[in-house]
């Protein structure tokens, strides 16, 4: 900075010249110094203030703007989930074939505590039991008197509940959003769906997870987020899985049984329009399973596809049809079934010890029954053979269907399939499966001889499975179960109009000690397909201990009981299946004459 001289020499000799006073000319300096010294400090001053009046300005507009967003926006309730991955709490919605919904989800609340921050702990504990009576208001309040800073108290509560813990006013309980699993059906389809629960937890969301049945076989599908919100879409039928829960329930109870199994599945594709299995449970409120005692007692049990069974009669079918595909008979055949057979140690009867001997056709051999000849038609195919024919059908795997507990219902099968293990197997002793097992092989065996897949997502196009056995050979069969309904030992199974045909299975279930059977306690089963001359669906109809006694004795068979039953399911569920009835030919010789005259 240039500073000016408070005495500058060429004015102090120009004063001197004129007279006048040098000190006059530094007093003038200094003044308009100390002037200028005070600009600048003023405008430094100014510039100050002009910059904190600038900050406050901006500082209120910030705040006045944050304030106006919390304002506007929607009340939430603080977030103390731990730091990670965020919680994905979308989940698919479930439908059966035409759409409706099986399984959706539902906003909702789950109530949470932070004791830190409670006024009146010991009130809040009081008001909270009275509002949930299922909590116990000691515990409570021992949790909000210790050492918790944060604790979940319920994770589902309805708009009611939520509503009157509001009006307690605590600031202390809050609410974090929920999405939860509901199946607005109840119990229909329950060991389908199987039912869901939550997952990893925070207090903004929860994560929605399959606890069994499709929910949980297809957890990985249903929470893909690339879905973009597509549905789920089964191969069940709503009206027809409601219709044959309600026929099978009253059936079993009306034949004093104590649980019941029912498939209906599409012969071409494999499609389950249906499965029951009773009892059974509402997924809404699922039942824990059972620690203790048989498995099968719970209702959470799936007799369709955990049931392992000796199935009985309803396995001869298969072997007359192996005997067709190599040639050894045709339905008209005459068979060796002279009762009872010996072999070896040995003694293999009829029911009843009747004799339906010395010979029968091949198709008379499936509709009277005959233990006998079945086992002289399996000893012509041999173990070996036998033994490869039955695995094609898949009745030694577990079933491949899109269920978390299929996989773990292994068919029971003898280490070794000696000759009386061939003559037992077929007619159906000797080794166990399910009742999906059984309509798969039905299916497989009906549809024209290719092997199916059992499904229960719907499918627009199958491709046809393997061979397994000729045209002709499926189609003598579904005639040879044609005529068990029409004179053996399915009559009660006939439908006017549908053409069923089917076969009886009855099974005296094995002591637990592994020896023996009981003489009073069956399986009973019905496995039938319609329309027999073009065949469509397959029905299995399996009921555990049943038996009508609305005779002077108790019938345990399977044409007292598992017959009438799956009759009433056809004539029930076949027109909501589109199947008009046919009008059946009528033998001429049954015709009367008459003429009237005036």
């Amino acid at each position: 900075m240039i500073r000016t001289p408070l005495r500058p020499l060429a004015r102090i000799l120009e004063a001197r010249a004129k007279g006048e006073n040098p000190e006059a000319i530094e007093r003038e300096n200094l003044r308009l110094r100390r002037e200028q010294g005070r600009d600048r400090a003023r405008r430094r001053a100014e510039g100050r203030l002009l910059l904190l009046a600038a900050s406050f300005l901006i500082a209120f507009a910030v705040v006045g703007g944050r304030m106006g967003l919390l304002a506007a926006s929607a009340p939430e309730e603080p977030n103390v989930e731990l730091a990670g991955q965020a919680i994905a709490a979308q989940r698919a919605d479930i439908t059966d074939r035409n759409g409706r919904i099986l399984a959706t989800n539902l906003s909702t609340y789950a109530l949470y505590a932070q004791p830190p921050h409670m006024v009146d702990k010991a009130g809040a504990a009081k008001k909270l039991a009275r509002i949930f009576p299922d909590l116990d208001e000691e515990r409570l309040l021992r949790d909000f008197t210790g050492k918790r800073k944060f604790l979940w108290i319920k994770k589902k509560v309805s708009p009611e509940q939520r509503q009157a813990v509001h009006d307690m006013g605590e600031p202390g309980l809050l609410f974090g959003p929920r999405e939860m699993r509901l199946y607005p059906n109840g119990h229909l389809a329950a060991h389908v769906l199987g039912g869901a629960s939550f997952g990893r937890e925070g207090v903004r969301s929860a994560e929605l997870i399959g606890v069994a049945g499709i929910e949980k076989a297809m957890d990985a599908e249903l929470r893909d987020p690339a879905r973009a919100g597509a549905p789920l879409v089964l191969s069940l039928d709503t009206s027809v899985q409601s219709t044959m829960r309600e026929v099978l329930w009253g059936g079993m109870r009306l034949m004093n049984a104590k649980g019941a199994a029912g498939i209906l599945m599409d012969v071409h594709t494999g499609e389950i329009v249906s499965m029951v299995s009773l009892p059974d449970f509402d997924p809404n409120d699922r039942p824990v399973a059972p620690s203790s005692g048989d498995a099968a007692d719970s209702p959470i049990f799936n007799r369709a596809v955990q049931g392992v069974y000796e199935l009985g009669s309803t396995f001869k079918i298969f072997a007359v049809a192996q005997a067709m595909e190599l040639g050894l008979v045709t339905p008209s055949t005459l068979v060796d079934a002279d009762a009872p057979l010996k072999w070896g140690r040995y003694t293999i009867r009829e029911f009843e010890h009747k004799n339906y001997g010395p010979l029968l056709s091949a198709t008379d051999v499936i509709v009277k029954s005959s233990n006998v000849g079945t086992a002289n038609i399996a000893l012509q195919i041999g173990g070996a053979r036998q033994k490869d024919f039955l695995s094609k059908f898949g009745v030694f795997e577990p079933t491949p269907v899109e269920l978390v507990e299929a996989p773990y219902a292994k068919p029971l099968v003898p280490p070794k399939w000696s000759d009386i293990v061939t003559i037992t197997a077929s007619y159906g002793h000797g080794f166990s499966a399910s009742p999906l097992h059984l309509a798969t092989a039905y299916a497989s065996l009906l549809n024209g001889g290719t092997k199916v897949t059992p499904t229960l997502l719907k499918r627009d196009e199958v491709a046809p499975g393997p061979r397994l056995v000729r045209p002709e050979v499926s189609r003598d069969a579904a005639q040879m179960l044609r005529q068990v309904v029409l004179r053996g030992t399915a009559s009660f199974g006939a439908v006017p109009g549908y053409e069923v045909g089917g076969k009886t299975g009855t099974a005296n279930k094995p002591l637990k000690t592994g020896r023996g059977y009981h003489n009073d306690k069956n399986i009973n089963t019905f496995a039938s397909v319609f329309p027999a001359s073009d065949p469509r669906y397959v029905l299995v109809v399996s009921l555990d201990e049943a038996s009508d006694n609305s005779g002077p004795e108790p019938r345990r068979t399977a044409g007292w009981t598992a017959v009438p039953v799956a009759a009433e399911v056809i004539r029930r569920t076949a027109p909501l299946l589109g199947l008009a009835p046919a009008i059946e030919p009528v033998d001429p010789s049954t015709l009367t004459l008459t003429s009237t005259s005036n």
